[in-house]
């Protein structure tokens, strides 16, 4: 499958700013599941500093807002070409060991309920256990808006009983963690049968099985990723795989729009 995304970012603020930089992770690379037939990012009311692989293989860029400006707009748009490997990524191995995947981060720190969850989980047949883990979440947690944040904790998360595709992630991220199963957090683009405008990019989980390697986990949709699905980014939790972060200096209140357009 062929998708076309267009998808801008439009920071404004209401006062002149003297210096701000941003982390920019919204480039795809080639893989198993996808072929990068054309893609660019665009920066108006800025420059790129920097371009660099971070230490889980995303493309990165460096941006500063020009000084005094009033606004910055990051555009990343292209085509891609997706293959459905049925979630499975496979045996694939970066610059970090596996070990590393295991490790705990703030935003997936288990409490009492994760840990219960963890414990449901039989490492002897894990494939099936993350598939039912998926569900148990999704039962435990509804997919619902506006009850949740960017810094919302996993625990916190499934205590509130509700959450959005980055919480459902990073649940699942820590049982599975818990599990002594190494996880991770994958960011991108869900083209959605019905609509082609869109409000935000997706996240879902992988976990490393057993002679299958990395496999995907879409919690809030309750399947594996196909080739509706396209990555771009991967870190050990939703600020590790952010695809925009950054910092600024001064009082400004600053402002977002997004436009995200999806369609095959």
């Amino acid at each position: 499958m062929k998708l076309k995304i267009s998808h801008s970012n439009t920071y404004s603020y209401d006062a002149p700013v003297d210096y701000a930089l941003q982390q920019v992770r919204l480039t795809p690379t080639n893989n198993k599941q996808q072929t990068v037939l054309d893609w660019s990012v665009e920066i108006e009311g800025g420059k790129e500093e920097l371009s660099f692989d971070d230490q889980h293989g995303n493309r990165t860029l460096t941006v500063s807002l020009d000084r005094g400006n009033f606004a910055i707009e990051v555009k990343a748009s292209g085509t891609i070409e997706t293959h459905d490997s049925t979630g499975i990524l496979g045996l694939v191995h970066g610059r970090i060991p596996l070990w590393h995947f295991k490790q705990f981060t703030d935003r997936t720190k288990p409490g009492k309920q994760i840990r219960a969850l963890a414990k449901a989980i039989d490492v002897d047949n894990q494939l099936s256990s993350l598939h039912e883990l998926s569900r148990e979440i999704l039962s435990l947690a509804s997919y619902k808006k506006g009850q949740t944040f960017v810094d919302t904790v996993a625990e916190e998360a499934l205590s509130l009983g509700s959450g959005v595709c980055q919480d459902h992630a990073q649940i699942f991220i820590s049982a599975a963690r818990q599990a002594g199963i190494p996880a991770r957090y994958v960011s991108g683009y869900l083209m959605i049968n019905d609509r082609i405008d869109q409000e935000a990019t997706h996240a879902w989980a992988e976990a490393y099985i057993d002679k299958l390697g990395w496999v995907g986990f879409d919690v809030s949709n309750g399947i594996s990723p196909d080739e509706r699905y396209v990555r771009i980014a991967t870190g050990l939790d939703s600020k590790g795989a952010s695809p925009i972060s950054g910092l600024r200096l001064g009082s400004a209140t600053e402002s977002m729009i997004v436009s995200l357009q999806i369609q095959q």
